[in-house]
């Protein structure tokens, strides 16, 4: 069944439904004809943005609540067919500057959400934003589900934790449960207001307002990207395909580039902005994982899911959504 089939008239709740991937989530099951309530804690700085749902405000239910309360969520699972889990801490600094706040977010809200489809929900589908984040520093490349989880900061580590709960309520108490570990995803509806929740959008503000990038030590570690369309249908399949119930598996992008390619792409699609090397911050440094691109080979054999957004365009695209919107952005 194809996404376009299995969403129409289907019963979603999207947590983070106000963040960066949360509400392209939300537009896209609209078009497809979903019945969709977003969840939103609207904590300042960590992305959610009312104007990400400019346009379709009048056609979604937003619930304005903090997922770790049992009472709410209790609640609002109770008629979902299909839970995007998105609500998180994503900034790996913070993580480490606050470690209880990431560890109540991360792991605490985690387990409130599948408790309430435990006992008010148990035949909702979850599928749980993860991130690479968790590999720590590759041991080669690229890397597969088969490398050990070895975090390198306190939000990798309760990330993991997080998607080790959503496993284990799919093959204790049946509530089916999946984890996509996302790489660099990027695209519109992105926080671009601090750069403390990862780089490429702030490389982007950077370059659409004419400023000098930064770019830590030589440029040379390499990542893969994937574009924010691209990443929602990796979700839309994931929520309409059981092949996936009790597995973490990678969604990656098909290309990779080393930082100082990526900018000099960057600055030529903007026509504005410019790059310098610079040493590496040590509270950077200290959590740094080197190069990363992941093989996504086992999710694109279990949904069909491949990426059709390359990087250039993917660029061209966010810029120009961006270009007459910096005011709700920063």
């Amino acid at each position: 069944m194809t996404p376009a089939d299995f969403y129409r008239g289907r019963r979603v709740m999207v947590t983070g439904g106000l963040g960066f991937i949360g509400s392209n989530l939300a537009h896209r099951l609209l078009a497809l004809g979903a019945d969709v309530l977003l969840v939103d804690s609207l904590i300042p700085d960590y992305g959610g943005n009312l104007h990400n749902i400019a346009g379709i405000e009048d056609r979604v239910r937003v619930n304005v609540a903090d997922v770790r309360q049992a009472s709410t969520m209790n609640y609002l699972v109770k008629d979902r067919d299909v839970i995007f889990n998105l609500a998180g801490q994503v900034s790996h600094i913070d993580s480490m500057r606050d470690p209880f706040t990431d560890l109540e977010i991360n792991c605490r809200s985690q387990l409130t959400i599948l408790e309430a489809c435990r006992h008010h929900n148990p035949g909702a589908k979850v599928v749980y934003a993860s991130t690479r984040q968790i590999y720590g520093k590759p041991e080669s490349l690229p890397v597969t589900e088969r490398h050990l989880v070895r975090p390198t900061d306190v939000n990798g580590i309760n990330k993991a934790a997080g998607e080790y709960y959503h496993l284990v309520y799919n093959n204790v108490f049946h509530v089916r449960a999946c984890a996509l570990r996302l790489t660099n995803i990027y695209g519109p509806r992105q926080l671009l207001r601090h750069n403390r929740q990862g780089f490429i959008g702030w490389f982007i503000r950077m370059a659409l307002e004419d400023q000098e990038i930064q770019v830590f030590g030589d440029g040379s570690q390499v990542r893969d990207f994937v574009y924010v369309d691209d990443a929602v249908e990796a979700f839309l399949l994931a929520g309409a395909t059981d092949s996936v119930n009790g597995e973490a598996l990678n969604v990656g992008g098909d290309e990779h580039i080393a930082h100082r390619d990526l900018v000099t792409l960057l600055v030529q699609a903007a026509g504005s902005g410019r790059y310098r090397l610079v040493e590496w911050p040590p509270e950077k440094k200290a959590i740094d994982i080197g190069s990363f691109y992941a093989d996504s080979s086992l999710f694109k054999t279990r949904t069909g899911w491949s990426p059709r957004v390359g990087l250039a365009e993917g660029l061209r695209r966010t810029l120009d959504y961006y270009r007459p919107r910096m005011a709700h952005y920063v």
